[in-house]
């Protein structure tokens, strides 16, 4: 399944909320979320030249809520 959302801390109500198609560091958008096969989890951005680079990546230590897309 495709994630569109994922919710990274503690305290859900406090966590940092990361979600593809959302704005980050002025010239990119959040391209992908993918959750890796040792159950990290990586968020990917897109350039105005459509390159596509890794940004972050959270080990399976962190907490994590995901939230999946639901096309019916």
């Amino acid at each position: 399944m495709q994630i569109r959302k994922i919710s990274i801390g503690y305290d859900y109500k406090n966590s940092m909320n990361y979600i593809v198609g959302q704005k980050a560091l002025n010239h990119y958008i959040i391209h992908i979320i993918r959750q890796e096969d040792d159950g990290s989890i990586s968020v990917w951005l897109e350039n105005e030249k459509n390159e596509v680079v890794l940004w972050k990546s959270f080990s399976v230590s962190m907490p994590v809520s995901i939230e999946y897309n639901i096309n019916y």
